[in-house]
């Protein structure tokens, strides 16, 4: 099927139809945040390790947290369909939600809610964002599948899949009342040791847990470990619509653009982040 049997337009950015409704949107426009409330904020195809980390962290270590819930039900993406139907507003603080949209996108409640709810906004090399949402692509039904890699590419670097990566990034990065806000990439849970980065997590978000219960949430969400946890790796999700034969949901964190982009396409890939960045104030990981 094609963009326009797929897709429809929000507010500048692609949304797929399956997982998007008017009722849906007008559910997340409508949203009354608490002050308490936790909210994980990405581009898509950066979320699920959060997902995974968080719950761990809130609970206190609990592997009941994470092995019990679907991910996308214990953290749930507040745009989507499924939101509407899980009686958040029934759901004791603090609330773990997540979203993927603009800064600009957020809905009133979001600039009221006092004192503010803490965000966490989780960053990935837009190289290996494109990678994941390129195999994602061909093994989701509800998504087109890529022509070519090339065509895909430049509609990426275009704005065109799930709006612009770039304007997502220095939106958020530009927004107000940057306290409320913790800035992290997978690219320091991955370089910088994953337990430093569970203990900032839980400092940020003042859950005070001792070092040994820190340890065990790092391991846990260690990505070969993660990928075993069936409430996460989406094995759950009917082959219908997502058939992870094609490709699995959780494949590979970091790096894997090397894999995938010719020398062409990475130059051309790297001239266009260039340009896009030029007057973003921050220093990232991977550059």
């Amino acid at each position: 099927m094609t963009e326009a049997d797929l897709y429809f337009l929000y507010r500048g950015v692609y949304v797929p139809n399956l997982i998007h409704t008017e009722a849906s949107l007008d559910y997340f426009q409508n949203f009354t945040f608490r002050p308490q409330d936790v909210l994980i904020v990405t581009y898509p195809k950066s979320t699920t390790w959060m997902q995974e980390v968080v719950p761990l962290i809130v609970s206190g270590g609990d592997p009941a947290s994470v092995e019990t819930i679907p991910n996308w039900d214990r953290v749930p993406w507040l745009e989507e369909v499924r939101a509407s139907i899980l009686n958040l507003e029934g759901r004791p603080s603090p609330r773990m939600l997540t979203t993927h949209f603009h800064y600009s996108m957020m809905p009133p409640s979001f600039f009221k809610a006092k004192p503010k709810l803490q965000v966490i906004y989780v960053m990935r090399n837009p190289k290996d964002v494109f990678t994941s949402i390129f195999h994602y692509s061909k093994m989701a039904s509800f998504l087109v599948t890529p022509d070519s890699q090339s065509e895909f590419l430049q509609k990426f670097l275009d704005g065109k899949i799930f709006g612009s990566w770039f304007d997502h990034v220095s939106g958020w990065l530009n927004a107000d009342d940057k306290d409320r806000i913790m800035y992290i990439s997978y690219e320091e849970m991955i370089m910088q040791d994953l337990k430093d980065s569970v203990a900032r997590i839980s400092q940020f978000l003042e859950k005070t847990l001792d070092d040994e219960v820190i340890s065990k949430i790092a391991d846990r969400c260690l990505f070969k470990n993660m990928k075993q946890n069936n409430m996460s790796n989406y094995s759950a999700v009917p082959k219908e619509f997502m058939d992870q034969t094609k490709s699995q949901f959780l494949r590979k964190i970091s790096g894997d653009w090397k894999n995938q982009l010719t020398a062409a396409e990475a130059d051309h890939f790297d001239a266009v982040y260039r340009d896009k960045i030029k007057d973003v104030q921050h220093k990232f990981v991977w550059d």
